[in-house]
């Protein structure tokens, strides 16, 4: 058997594409491995997401069906009644996810809008539930309401790597989304941060994303890894599938390079195989976005992820608070 090498930081471009180059058999073993040190292997964490404010975003991220710059099916909404938030998050908690994440189409929060998300928040979080937000890009301020508010974690993905960045996206910088995670950070709220595969980036641009956010001080605590669901309109609608195995060697490297986050199989998980997401969760994925929709794209039926949970042995993580109590010690 090829000798366990150091997993360990310091990290740089060339060990982190070293595992990406290694034998699939050995990758998945060292990240098991990893992933057993630090996380029960037959638990995963339920997160749902619900999109609160769809469409009308003036950003081009050229993945995206809710740009107002693209000729898609989504349209412009405003914000959803409270009440209806409220009652989405119930059935979320009902179904067994432990986390409800509210998606906005912004470039960033105007105050008035900030405002209702406020009262979103306290209202889930007085459920009992972890809560998430995504809403683009933020100021000190608004960080800090948010953070006093109760949010347990911010999304903000960086998408690819810094060298791709610019394929994907040219109304925001690179450091445009750096700075919303340092303020993020700032405010005492937790990040969640990954990207997407797919978009035609190369084996380096995933190396280089993962490392990026593995040298953040702490990295993110949950870690999205999406595959591109290519909507037509957008730039990226003909983009070919990410092959399978490349997918799941990205998520054994997440698993590495961040062995205490959350890797969170998120979009495009509605295309792959039940063979795909067990080998994702074998190499140390630990969460899933739950529910029969995410923002704007189909995911998996609930009655489909019981019954492969059901053949794979793995339940559903338990509740934040008992998590915490039974969380593993170093």
């Amino acid at each position: 058997m090829t000798e366990i090498p150091d997993l360990g930081p310091p990290w740089n471009l060339e060990r982190v594409l070293g595992l990406f180059q290694a034998p699939l058999n050995d990758l998945l073993y060292w990240a098991h491995g990893v992933h057993r040190r630090h996380f029960n292997p037959q638990e995963v964490q339920l997160s749902t997401l619900l999109s609160v404010k769809t469409g009308g975003c003036p950003e081009d991220c050229h993945y995206c069906p809710q740009s107002a710059r693209y000729a898609t099916s989504v349209e412009a909404e405003p914000l959803l009644p409270l009440e209806q938030v409220v009652q989405a998050a119930r059935q979320a908690q009902a179904a067994g996810a432990t986390r409800f994440c509210m998606g906005a189409a912004f470039r960033g929060p105007k105050d008035r809008d900030l405002d209702q998300i406020l009262e979103y928040i306290r209202a889930v979080k007085a459920l009992g539930l972890e809560t998430c937000a995504t809403l683009g890009l933020l100021t000190d301020e608004q960080a800090a309401r948010l953070a006093q508010a109760g949010l347990d974690f911010y999304n903000h993905n960086l998408d690819t790597s810094r060298d791709y960045y610019c394929n994907i996206v040219t109304t925001r910088s690179f450091d445009d989304r750096l700075e919303t995670l340092r303020r993020v950070r700032k405010a005492g709220m937790h990040v969640c941060c990954g990207g997407i595969l797919g978009m035609g980036e190369c084996m380096k641009d995933r190396a280089a994303l993962l490392l990026e956010l593995a040298e953040m001080d702490p990295p993110p605590e949950s870690v999205p890894l999406n595959a591109l669901v290519p909507v037509p309109g957008t730039p990226l609608a003909g983009r070919d599938p990410v092959p399978p195995l490349e997918f799941v060697r990205t998520v054994a490297v997440a698993r590495i390079l961040m062995p205490k986050a959350h890797v969170r199989l998120s979009a495009g998980r509605s295309r792959m195989s039940d063979e795909l997401q067990a080998l994702c969760f074998f190499a140390g994925a630990n969460s899933i976005f739950y529910g029969e929709e995410l923002l704007t794209t189909p995911n998996n039926e609930m009655k489909a992820d019981r019954e492969l949970f059901r053949a794979l042995g793995i339940r559903a993580e338990m509740q934040p608070e008992r998590r915490e109590a039974h969380a593993p010690r170093d």
